[in-house]
């Protein structure tokens, strides 16, 4: 039957031309598109939103992204960055919103959701922690730098007692997250706008292991330990992992960093940030 309809002459009697129908991408039903771009992931469908009209607006239908949103984003928008969200704001210009990173508490920490799954992120600053001495020049100093996403960081000259310390309180979607501290050996440095790196202060990381310590309200206590050696390159430390069973219980959360061995000092040592994220996002972090 295919064969006989493919082969219907067009040039009829009536010396009219008519012309097969040829179906477009214009002529799909912009529901049957929504439910067709509901399946992917948030860059899939930004891209094919770009096709045609048909696309574009069935791109911004609430049911595609309401469930890529974190549970929490109205915790988030509302509660922590006070945010005023006007109702008549659509779900995908929400997680447009989220998708960047957002200052709070004094400009020392962010929060942002990742762009392909909707994952919570979280970044505090050197400058959200404690660190013990971090008045004194003589030990410790705050430079301004390009390479934090804080556009500062904490420069360990040299100390016998080192100690950062920081705890949080928020409210995580439920899942597994994963904690790590940011940290370079060396002062980065530029010249004739090449990166460069001064190892003037390192030292006495090779005698001692450094100590990284979590601990959340529900008992949870993750230790580990290791030497630092990453001359000159940003490198994210994992520090340990915690579940998040309840999203509408805020998860209370210490960690610190210590070396206090005082049988020797060390130095030259940058402190960037702690980064929180998704377990399932740790394995694509990269040293940066």
């Amino acid at each position: 039957m295919g064969a006989n309809v493919s082969s219907i002459d067009t040039n009829c009697d009536d010396g009219l031309n008519y012309l097969p129908f040829k179906p477009k991408l214009d002529d799909i039903p912009e529901a049957c598109v929504a439910l067709l771009l509901s399946y992917l992931d948030p860059p899939e469908i930004c891209k094919l939103s770009r096709i045609n009209r048909v696309f574009h607006a069935a791109s911004s239908a609430d049911f595609i992204w309401e469930p890529k949103l974190p549970s929490n984003y109205n915790y988030i928008l509302q509660q922590l960055l006070a945010l005023k969200v006007d109702d008549a704001l659509c779900k995908k210009d929400l997680f447009a919103k989220l998708s960047s990173p957002r200052s709070f508490d004094d400009g020392t920490k962010q929060v942002w959701i990742d762009k392909k799954n909707g994952g919570v992120c979280l970044a505090i600053s050197s400058k959200g922690m404690a660190i013990t001495g971090i008045d004194d020049r003589r030990y410790w100093n705050h430079i301004p730098t390009d390479e934090s996403r804080f556009q500062t960081v904490a420069y360990l000259q040299q100390i016998w007692w080192l100690e950062v310390d920081g705890d949080l309180e928020f409210q995580f979607p439920e899942g597994t997250y994963s904690l790590f501290f940011r940290l370079q050996l060396g002062k980065a440095t530029k010249r004739h706008k090449r990166r460069g790196c001064s190892y003037e202060h390192v030292h006495g990381w090779d005698l001692k292991p450094v100590q990284f310590q979590l601990t959340t309200g529900d008992d949870c206590r993750v230790t580990s330990r290791c030497y630092l050696d990453n001359l000159g390159t940003w490198m994210q430390h994992h520090v340990g992992d915690f579940v998040v069973k309840d999203a509408t219980v805020p998860t209370k959360m210490k960690y610190s960093l210590t070396q206090i061995d005082c049988t020797h000092t060390k130095g030259g040592l940058c402190v960037d940030s702690v980064l929180i994220c998704p377990s399932s996002l740790a394995k694509q972090l990269t040293s940066c």
